[in-house]
């Protein structure tokens, strides 16, 4: 990787360009086989060579140890583990430091190759497409392609952290006073992500219609605003809230949200972004498509007290 591009990394703040572009800039990397990967640029802090890994007993699955990171103890994960490569049992010495969730981790690979910035609508689910490579455990979350024609799995590394630390046990929250017929909206990528919000969700008694992607969001969306409502009433009426994620194949939580927000049919429905990427310059982004919150994931006593004043607007 070039210095040019490793620079990029200390320039993420200054990205709030991308907002309402349906564009993300993914950093590549390799795993030593044939297959190459990639990561969102906003998730991640740093690229350097791993220094000692202090390990112990009974660490979980794929984490290697951790590392000291200017005065921080960090765990560091192998990647390897959790995806099916020629080369799986290779140690690797380059390490991706992440920041999302709220939590900082670094990641063994194999090689960073460069930073590229694509087009949301040439991202796709991976159940869409067919791959030449092996990959496990459900672990990309989407799949696109460079000009020269070659495919690059993009990983689902809340899933992978999700693996590590386990399921996240919901604490007692309230149930909130909703009408039978009222309902809120959500849209994530993630696997992992769904069903966190899918159970807290249940746990407040809410019901809820959901979507994959930000594409199959604004489609559904489209027919619960085209329904016929009875004379003095409107969408706002039913639809509660909408909850969408930031990135996404397809279309991104940012030009979702200005799709919606430029939709009279939507006016006075509250768009909450949930987003694993929590830096300033995320907020702003958000902020400047006219989010009427912003949550980092997952802390589900903060999205329950997020919801919970928008619920009754």
């Amino acid at each position: 990787m070039s210095n040019k591009d490793l620079s990029l990394l200390a320039t993420v703040d200054a990205r709030t360009k991308l907002a309402g572009s349906n564009k993300m800039e993914i950093l590549l990397f390799s795993l030593g086989a044939r297959e190459t990967f990639g990561i969102n640029v906003f998730k991640v802090r740093e690229v350097s060579q791993a220094p000692a890994i202090t390990k112990s007993p009974n660490m979980p699955f794929g984490v290697k140890g951790v590392i000291s990171l200017r005065g921080n103890i960090i765990p560091i994960i192998s990647l390897a583990a959790f995806i099916e490569t020629e080369n799986n049992a290779k140690q690797y010495d380059t390490m991706i430091v992440t920041e999302f969730n709220k939590s900082t981790q670094a990641f063994l690979v194999d090689s960073v190759d460069r930073i590229i910035r694509v087009d949301w609508n040439r991202v796709r689910a991976p159940e869409n497409m067919t791959t030449t490579g092996a990959v496990g455990n459900n672990m990309i979350t989407a799949i696109t392609e460079l000009d020269d024609g070659k495919l690059v799995s993009i990983l689902d590394v809340e899933q992978v952290l999700a693996t590590v630390v386990g399921e996240t046990r919901l604490p007692d929250i309230p149930a909130a006073q909703l009408e039978a017929n009222q309902y809120m909206f959500f849209v994530d990528d993630s696997v992992v992500a769904r069903k966190e919000i899918a159970g807290l969700l249940d746990k407040m008694g809410i019901k809820y219609q959901q979507a994959n992607n930000g594409r199959e969001a604004w489609d559904r969306l489209q027919v619960l605003a085209s329904r016929n409502f009875d004379e003095g009433e409107s969408l706002q009426d039913y639809l509660k809230i909408i909850l969408v994620d930031a990135e996404m194949p397809e279309m991104d939580g940012y030009v979702l949200t200005k799709l919606i927000k430029s939709d009279a049919r939507f006016s006075g429905i509250p768009v909450i972004m949930h987003s694993s990427l929590s830096s300033n310059a995320n907020k702003a982004m958000g902020s400047s498509v006219g989010v009427d919150a912003y949550v980092a994931k997952f802390d589900p006593i903060v999205l329950s007290e997020t919801l919970t004043p928008h619920l009754h607007r």
